[in-house]
Order: C-alpha cells, then sequence, then structure tokens
C-alpha cells in the first residue's frame, strides 16, 4: 500500500508539476520580496526541486532523499534569494508554502499523505530548507563583514589628508621656532611626541587600507541630510589643507558664492570635496586648484566642481578611475579609493559624478547634488 501510494504521489506531481507550481507562485507573491520577480526568476530551483522530490516518492527510501540535494540547488537558491532581497522568513516561508501545495494536490485527487509519504516529504522539504537557510545567512553574513571592512577603509582612507595636514604644520612649526629662537626646553620634547604620534596613527591608517585593499562589495551609506550653507564647509577644508598644498606652493581658491546652501548630508560631503581636493593637489605641484558651485535654473538641483590646471588624467585611465583599487602607477603610496569614495558617496545622495581631463592641461571634476523633494 505505502509503495503503490508514494508511486502515485510521484506520478501526481510530475503530472500536474505546471499547475502546482502556478498555485505556489500565487501565494508566494504574497511576499514582499516575491510580488515583482518575474516567473523565471520565482521558480529558481523548484522544479528540479519537485522532479528529486518525485524521484525520491519513487524510491521510497531513506537513501534517496539526500538525492533531493544534489547539484548544490537549495544552497544556489538561497543565494539568489539574497539577490533578490528576500528575508531569512521568506526564505523558509516559500518552502512551506510548496508543502501545503502539495498537500492541497493529493487531497484532491483522494491521496493520503500519511505514514511515509509524510516522511518522505518532510525529510526532502526540511532539508532544501537548511541547506538554503545556510546558505543565506552565510552570504549575508560575508556581505555584512565586507561592507563593515569597507567602510573601515573608506574612513581610514580619509584620515590620512588630515594626518598629513597636522605632520605637514608640525614640522613647519618646529622650523619656525628653531629659526626664530623660540623653542624652549619644553617645546623640543612636545613636537617630537606629536610627530611620533601622528606617525604612529599613519601607520595604522596604512595597515588598515593595506589589510583591505580586495574589498568588492559597495559599502552602504546611511544619510543625514539637512540644508547648511556651502561655502563656510569648502573655506575651513582649505584651511586644513593648506599645509598639504605645501603651504602656498599651489593655489587653493573657493569661488562657491556665500549665500549658496545645498540640501545634503554635510559630513559626508565634506569627505567628497577633501578628496577631491586632495587629488587635486596632488597633480597641481605649483598651479591653482578652483573649487565652485551653483544652482541649476530650476533651484533644485546643486553643480558642484573642483578644477585644476596640473598635469592632467591620461585618456587611457579616466574611465577607471573611479573604481577601487584603481591607482596612479606614477605616484605612490596610493590605494584607489579616493575617487572611489567620492563615487560612492555622490551616488547615495542620487548625484551623478563626471570627470573632464586633458594631459598637461588640467581636469575638471563635476557632480551634482539634487535638492530636497517636496
Amino acid at each position: 500500500m505505502s509503495i503503490s501510494i508514494l508511486d502515485d504521489l510521484a506520478q501526481l506531481i510530475e503530472r500536474e508539476r505546471d499547475a502546482l507550481l502556478a498555485e505556489w507562485r500565487v501565494q508566494v507573491r504574497e511576499l514582499p520580496a516575491a510580488r515583482d520577480l518575474d516567473v523565471p526568476t520565482l521558480n529558481d530551483h523548484i522544479p528540479h526541486l519537485l522532479a528529486e522530490l518525485a524521484g525520491s516518492m519513487r524510491a521510497g527510501s531513506d537513501e534517496s532523499i539526500a538525492e533531493a540535494l544534489v547539484d548544490g540547488s537549495p544552497p544556489a537558491h538561497g543565494l539568489q534569494r539574497v539577490k533578490d532581497a528576500f528575508d531569512i522568513e521568506e526564505v523558509v516561508a516559500e518552502y512551506n508554502i510548496l508543502r501545503g501545495c502539495i498537500h492541497d494536490l493529493a487531497e484532491q485527487h483522494g491521496l493520503s499523505m500519511r505514514g511515509r509519504p509524510f516522511h518522505v516529504l518532510n525529510r526532502v522539504l526540511d532539508g532544501a530548507i537548511g541547506s538554503a537557510v545556510q546558505s543565506f545567512a552565510t552570504q549575508k553574513a560575508l556581505e555584512v563583514r565586507q561592507r563593515r571592512e569597507e567602510y573601515l577603509a573608506f574612513v581610514a582612507h580619509d584620515l590620512r589628508t588630515p594626518l598629513g595636514a597636522i605632520s605637514l604644520s608640525a614640522r613647519v612649526l618646529e622650523v619656525l621656532l628653531t629659526r626664530d629662537h623660540l623653542a624652549t626646553p619644553e617645546t623640543a620634547p612636545m613636537l617630537k611626541a606629536l610627530n611620533r604620534n601622528v606617525q604612529r596613527v599613519q601607520d595604522l591608517v596604512e595597515k588598515v587600507l593595506k589589510e583591505n585593499t580586495s574589498l568588492e562589495s559597495e559599502v552602504g551609506v546611511k544619510l543625514e541630510r539637512r540644508r547648511f550653507d556651502l561655502w563656510p564647509l569648502v573655506e575651513a577644508l582649505i584651511h586644513d589643507l593648506h599645509p598639504v598644498a605645501g603651504t602656498g606652493s599651489t593655489r587653493l581658491v573657493n569661488t562657491i558664492p556665500e549665500d549658496l546652501v545645498v540640501y545634503a548630508d554635510a559630513s559626508l560631503l565634506r569627505r567628497v570635496f577633501q578628496n577631491l581636493i586632495a587629488n587635486a593637489i596632488s597633480y597641481t605641484p605649483r598651479g591653482e586648484v578652483v573649487i565652485g558651485a551653483s544652482m541649476t535654473n530650476d533651484g533644485g538641483t546643486a553643480e558642484c566642481f573642483v578644477r585644476d590646471n596640473g598635469s592632467g588624467i591620461p585618456e587611457d585611465r579616466r574611465r577607471a578611475v573611479f573604481d577601487k583599487r584603481e591607482t596612479d602607477p606614477d605616484k605612490e603610496g596610493g590605494w584607489g579609493l579616493g575617487l572611489a569614495i567620492v563615487k560612492t558617496f555622490v551616488e547615495a545622495h542620487s548625484g551623478v559624478v563626471k570627470l573632464e581631463s586633458e594631459l598637461g592641461a588640467g581636469s575638471n571634476l563635476r557632480f551634482t547634488l539634487p535638492g530636497q523633494l517636496r
């Protein structure tokens, strides 16, 4: 009796597979993450799993049940559901919906799911759930780790510029004190301690960057937007970056209107300008870096730029300058994160960043900041 029912169930699942999948899809589309998926994406490996289930029913043995999980289909399903933005409850729910649909199908055709059929069905589906959930959870944990490490690398990269300014300022101060005979027995050890600790922090920053050069994922950026004046933010940044500009060898010019107001995350925007200005300085050892911004005609979007008259960027490198780990082979010490950070933060504001450059004539990097939606 048991073997006959298992054979009948196997034939029923194979014969009514399309109808079974259609009913399953109707119910699964009630899950928020599944509503807009096309049929092939939604089905994923489920047709294959039904074929394996039918095979296990027909075989009717514990040994064949494990074969329902061949080819790694449930783990692959878990990875697919990460891409589909399912949460873990939805991954489990779609399998349980399938379980219910199979029970309903059997009942409609007068077949009992008690006893051995119930055992085989649960073994196959519970095994599939376990494999898919494990794969889903592992992938999610990996993504969280990658985002955390990339965020740390971004922050470490941003620290390099102000640390460089502090170090240069300390050295200039030491020279001035010595030159003007203002040094005292107390100042010398204090300056040495300052330089020593700045170097220690710089070494830590370089270590973080070195350990995170293989990152691939995009960092999740949380915005805290508000309206604020842009001119003071850039003016303060220019003051801080003055030592990096060689205390006068590179001229930094702020042409932003003093009454221009933007709607953005001030902290992230400061980091955008910091990376752009520092990058421009590195290509303009004796020249001029101009920072500017204006509002579009509709008054809703700010268009910002950082322009220099330095060496420019070769044409074969322009398309890749925003990629992570893309560095100038002629410049030492770079980790290829500066313009990647700019792109990430600008796009987090729903803005667009573009580069214009001519070898020997300088570069102009422009980006937009959409205004507040009304």
